[in-house]
């Protein structure tokens, strides 16, 4: 499975899990190191990205496969470094 397709799945999980109508959380981590913070809004029905080592760094989206690739390359940035 590919790193993009886990990555649609935890989104999709915080989405099924934000129905109750609560905001939904996730990290996202790169050899234990917070990469990102992905929160569900189902009230809005987007995803906003918290990127953790730059303050003031959050992103709205309202397609998940765009978040996701927002996540994969956040990840694959930490990679290099």
């Amino acid at each position: 499975m590919s790193q993009l397709l886990g990555i649609i799945q935890r989104l999709k999980t915080l989405q099924e899990q934000g129905e109750q109508g609560e905001t939904q959380q996730r990290f996202f981590e790169y050899n234990g190191k917070k990469i990102c913070e992905v929160k569900y809004l189902p009230k809005q029905d987007t995803f906003e990205i918290e990127v953790m080592n730059e303050k003031g760094s959050t992103f709205p989206f309202d397609n998940i496969d765009i978040t996701a690739i927002e996540i994969y390359e956040l990840l694959q940035e930490a990679n290099q470094d």
